[in-house]
């Protein structure tokens, strides 16, 4: 099967007119006479013209360029796009929506939503926000929150865990055979991070994967070289409100007024940033180059390995 890529002299596999990330816009809608607020579908088109246009450099061609350089689209894929309801899975679908209505190249998009129990003012916001942004949404409920908060694990973890296998179930009974999520460019980099401060590892998020558990389905980040800050910038260009975490356990955190693992990341990071803007490209990009010839063991293939095992030959 081919692999959804451009081919040189630009971006013409994807877009036969298009040159550097710019591509041609079917005619405005013209506005009724008299009108003068926005209409839905004025809204929609703002929302997504503002992603090719004004944040073309910071979200459209980063999204492009991780599309291409991890093969994360393939022809005739039909991909779910899970949204949950935040700034990021909207972006999410928004982008998949442009890039899936002006390509010729054939793949199809579903947008699965997953209540899990939100209560009622968040799931009327994401589904009024689905509205505002023209996605057809598939929403189905399931009981997670309810399950969880009467668990003694990490609530956290069994969240993530009860909620991928419920969206590749669902995404599968809608004939797709990938899921999208919204994980972003911070999203790596604290979690590389993470795992090397509270894990004693190194490792991060891929940009896809296989699923374990549900053969065939492939897990897919299409956002994975878009900073945060440029995805708050849209949102906050299109005066676009979207649930933070709506789960009751980290609320708070969300904010930005509890204290959790990743919210150190992030202030670790903003650290960073102030003694060196490139900081956090430097940990994302050093992950993709590591010089196994310097380092005193790693996994792979259930086994462990150490630099020892050549180390006298």
């Amino acid at each position: 099967m081919p692999v959804f890529c451009f081919l040189s002299p630009g971006w013409k596999t994807l877009y036969p007119s298009a040159e550097n990330g710019r591509i041609q816009k079917k005619p405005a809608v013209p506005r009724k006479a008299g009108e003068t607020g926005q209409t839905t579908l004025e809204r929609s088109e703002q929302a997504e013209r503002s992603i090719v246009k004004k944040y073309r450099r910071q979200i459209w061609l980063p999204f492009l360029s991780a599309i291409k350089k991890y093969e994360l689209i393939r022809e005739g894929d039909r991909i779910a796009v899970c949204i949950s309801g935040g700034k990021d899975s909207m972006l999410t679908a928004k982008c998949m929506q442009h890039l899936q209505r002006y390509s010729d190249f054939p793949f199809q998009v579903e947008y699965l939503v997953m209540d899990p129990g939100y209560r009622a003012e968040n799931r009327r916001l994401v589904e009024e926000n689905a509205a505002a942004l023209g996605l057809p949404v598939h929403i189905f409920e399931t009981r997670i929150f309810e399950i969880v908060g009467d668990t003694d694990r990490s609530p956290c973890y069994l969240c993530a865990k009860m909620r991928r296998g419920c969206l590749y179930r669902h995404a599968q009974e809608l004939g797709c055979n990938k899921i999208a999520l919204g994980h972003h460019f911070d999203d790596v980099v604290e979690t590389i991070l993470l795992s090397m401060l509270y894990g004693a590892e190194i490792r991060t998020m891929l940009p896809k994967l296989h699923s374990l558990h549900y053969p065939g389905m492939e897990l897919i980040r299409p956002l994975y070289l878009v900073k945060e800050d440029d995805v708050i910038a849209w949102a906050r260009y299109n005066s676009l409100h979207f649930i933070r975490c709506a789960c009751r356990f980290t609320e708070n955190s969300a904010a930005g007024t509890g204290s959790s693992k990743r919210q150190e990341m992030k202030e670790l990071v903003r650290q960073f940033r102030r003694k060196s803007p490139n900081i956090d490209k430097n940990i994302f990009h050093s992950l993709e180059n590591v010089n196994l010839e310097a380092v005193a063991g790693w996994r792979a293939g259930g086994r462990h390995h150490s630099f020892l095992d050549d180390y006298d030959k």
